[in-house]
Order: C-alpha cells, then sequence, then structure tokens
C-alpha cells in the first residue's frame, strides 16, 4: 500500500477556486461515510480549511489510485469542472514532508500562524470518528500533530505579529500591559477595523466601542464581539471613556484632530489616550501627538514591526525545516519497519511456539527441576531464538522499501511456511507500506 495526498492550497489555485472545493465537516463525514464506493481506498483524513483543501489517504496503488481519488474529490464538490492544473499529488516520503510542514504552519499563508494546527487535529478526529482512519494513518497524525508541537515548542516561529491589525493590538498590550479593563475605540469597520476587532476579543479587552459612518456596519460588527455601535459624529465623546483609539476609515482627509483632542484632553483631567492609526491616508492629524499625555502610532510605527518580525519568522522556519526533516527521516524509518513487521511477526510467533513446545517437552522429563533451574532454560531458549532470527531480521530490515523487499518476504514465506500458520492471512495480502515503487 502506498501513502499519497491529493489537494489544492493558496499557493497552487486562485480563491475562486478554492471556494468552490471547501467543504463543511458535515460534507466531511458525509464523504467519508461513503468512502466504500471507492476502490482502492484504505484509509483517509481530510483537511479543509479557508486556504486548503486536501486528501490524505493510504491506496492499493498510487497509480490506480489518484483517478480514483480525482474522482472522490469531484464527486464531493459536486462538480465536474477540470482542475487538474491546481491539483497537487505527494506520494510516500514527499506526502509525510507536506503534511509535517502543513501541522508546522510552514505551508501556511502566515508562516507560524497558530489555526492550521487545531484544523489537522478536527480533521484526523472526525476521520477516526467516521471509522476511516488505521494504523498507517494514525501513526502517520499522531505525528504530524507532535511534530506541529514540536516546532511552536522549540522554535518561536509564532511569537510575533506579523499583520498590521495584531500588530496594532500587540503595541497596545506593550504599552499597558494587560487589556482586561481596557476600553477600545474603533473608528471604521472595514477589513481592516473586523480584523483588529477580532485581535481585541482575542486579547480579552475589557470593551470594543464602534464608529463608522455607516451606522448599521458599526452595529453589525460591534454584534460579533459583544461591543458596542456608537454614532460616528460622536466618537469624541465617547472617546472620554475609552484607553485607546484605533482609526482605519479610509477618509482622504483627517478624522481626528489637534484642536478638537486638545478640548478631549482638558475633560480626561490627565488621563492618557493612545492614538493607534492605521489608516492610508492617516486619520489622525500629525500634530495630535505633540498634546501632553497623547502617544500617537501611524501605520509606519506598525509596518516596521511588521516587517521585523516577517524576517524573524523566516529565520525561525529554517530551524522549523530542519526539525521537520528530521522528523520525516525518523518517521520514513518506521514505516519501513512496519513493512516488514507482519512477516517478521509470524516468524517470531512460529518460532516461539516451537520453542515453548520444546521446553516443555524437556522439563517433563525432569522429576526434580528447581524454580532456578527451569529460569535457566528457559532463558536459553529465548536466546538461541533470539540469535537465529538476529540475521534474517536484520536482512528483511535493510530490504523493506528496495527492490529486494517482495523476494525477501517471498522467501521468508516459503523457507518457513509462515503461510500455513493457521492465524496468518497470505503474505500477497499483508498491509505493507511501500516506499520504492516496484
Amino acid at each position: 500500500m502506498q501513502l499519497v495526498v491529493l489537494g489544492l492550497n493558496h499557493k497552487t489555485a486562485p480563491v475562486d477556486v478554492r471556494e468552490r472545493f471547501s467543504f463543511s465537516e458535515d460534507q466531511v463525514r458525509l464523504g467519508l461515510r461513503n468512502m466504500d464506493l471507492y476502490e482502492g481506498i484504505n484509509e483517509a483524513v481530510i483537511i479543509s480549511t479557508c486556504n486548503r483543501t486536501e486528501m490524505y489517504a493510504v491506496v492499493d496503488d498510487s497509480d490506480d489510485g489518484l483517478p480514483v481519488l480525482k474522482e472522490f474529490f469531484y464527486d464531493m464538490a459536486s462538480s465536474d469542472e477540470n482542475i487538474d492544473e491546481y491539483l497537487f499529488f505527494y506520494e510516500n516520503d514527499e506526502c509525510i514532508r507536506h503534511l509535517f510542514r502543513v501541522a508546522a504552519s510552514l505551508d501556511s499563508l502566515v508562516i507560524g500562524e497558530g489555526q492550521i494546527l487545531s484544523q489537522v487535529k478536527k480533521s484526523y478526529a472526525i476521520a477516526r470518528e467516521m471509522g476511516m482512519a488505521s494504523t498507517v494513518i494514525n501513526t502517520l497524525f499522531h505525528r504530524a500533530i507532535a511534530v506541529g508541537k514540536r516546532v511552536r515548542t522549540e522554535t518561536r516561529i509564532a511569537y510575533s505579529a506579523v499583520s498590521v491589525s495584531y500588530a496594532a493590538v500587540e503595541l497596545a498590550k506593550n504599552v499597558i500591559g494587560d487589556l482586561a479593563k481596557v476600553n477600545v475605540l474603533l473608528l471604521g469597520a472595514g477589513q481592516m477595523g473586523e480584523l483588529t476587532a477580532r485581535h481585541l476579543a482575542d486579547a480579552g479587552v475589557n470593551q470594543v466601542l464602534v464608529a463608522n459612518r455607516r451606522y448599521e456596519r458599526a452595529v453589525e460588527l460591534a454584534a460579533q464581539f459583544n461591543g458596542r455601535a456608537v454614532e460616528f459624529d460622536k466618537f469624541m465623546t465617547e472617546a472620554l471613556d475609552t484607553d485607546i483609539v484605533i482609526t482605519s476609515t479610509g477618509a482622504p482627509h483627517y478624522v481626528v484632530k489637534k484642536w478638537e483632542t486638545s478640548q478631549l484632553m482638558k475633560k480626561r483631567k490627565g488621563r492618557p489616550l493612545i492614538f493607534i492609526d492605521i489608516a492610508v491616508p492617516r486619520d489622525v492629524e500629525p500634530e495630535v501627538a505633540n498634546l501632553n499625555g497623547v502617544e500617537l502610532y501611524n501605520i509606519d510605527d506598525l509596518e516596521a514591526v511588521v516587517d521585523s518580525n516577517i524576517k524573524i519568522r523566516e529565520q525561525e522556519a529554517k530551524e522549523a525545516e530542519r526539525i521537520v526533516e528530521e522528523e520525516v527521516v525518523e518517521l520514513v524509518n518506521k514505516f519501513r519497519y512496519l513493512s516488514f513487521r507482519p512477516v517478521m511477526a509470524l516468524l517470531t510467533d512460529k518460532a516461539n511456539r516451537i520453542r515453548e513446545r520444546e521446553v516443555k517437552r524437556a522439563m517433563s522429563k525432569f522429576e526434580d527441576i528447581t524454580p532456578e533451574e527451569r529460569r535457566i532454560v528457559e532463558n536459553m531458549s529465548k536466546m538461541i531464538i533470539r540469535k537465529l532470527l538476529r540475521e534474517p531480521m536484520v536482512r528483511m530490515n535493510s530490504a523493506a522499501g528496495t527492490g529486494h523487499e517482495q523476494y525477501y518476504m517471498k522467501a521468508m514465506s516459503d523457507l518457513f511456511k509462515l503461510d500455513t500458520i493457521g492465524e496468518s492471512r497470505k503474505i500477497e495480502k499483508i498491509s505493507s507500506y511501500r516506499y520504492a515503487r516496484q
């Protein structure tokens, strides 16, 4: 059997294609439930997010499996559209490497983002729930999740802000500290404003006030984060009881002016106020920074932080790639061993049954054998078996994943008559993980 992945992501397909092939959890469950209708797919996990839809599967043969996987992919989307140019297909080692990079957020739109690992966990849990995860998939995804955690533990790939909206919130935390008692006034309810509001909510801010020229939009955004919408022309009045004002209106002129802000600061009686202006053109008149008690930061300040943090993440990503490669090698070696494990287990079991039978027969001829003498005979018989089987085991293990694999498996079966053991299956049907394509 072979391990493969078929999919598309933000690197291979535009958003309009990704949207059409994005699946809900219910769709994924339904697809996995009907997987037995597709010949040759033995195990499967489907990961579907806004930036990727990928199907990891254990198939009988990758050449035969690819058309079947594509058929399943198109059926899931209820589409006969040909999107082959947007699809990628990886086998065995490359499949493992790809999943490890996904789990480590090295393949994400934003390197180091934290959401993908939880999405990988969720997708795997659904596959287990639907009975589509067995030995190979379980081994693969347990290790992939561990790799994602290890990368986050041993590197600082996820420790720095790499978006302006997130950097704005991080800046607020650096200036004020804990945001649990902080009230924030957000001017502008566009995409940047929405992202900022989301980060503020995640940071545990006390209250988010949203002001927008179209009041209905302010109400809509505020409702998403248990905030409160305010009339745009009254935002200065609301600023009296806020600690931070973040602006992102897209207006062609200054929205916050020095004279009005100076009147506001008099009413605040010395309480400081932070302005974070992430709009282009700027919303806050530069002279506002000269007022006592006011701190003003603009998008240039934030972009400098973001650029620096992107470089930091890229540097950390090099160490993360090293970890991924190390883990790929380790899992490849484990799978190579597993490919021969059924044969090795059958051989060991047969040898032990013979050993136990002969030891029992020998023990029956001693009338006064002591427990210590019995233990010595048992240990000696086990050691004989271990030493006799050691060389065949080494040879079999070294042949795993090579052109000699099938030869050794058949030879071992014939020489030791393993296919005559009652509990064994025919050697040709033993599940094996193939690395070298025969």
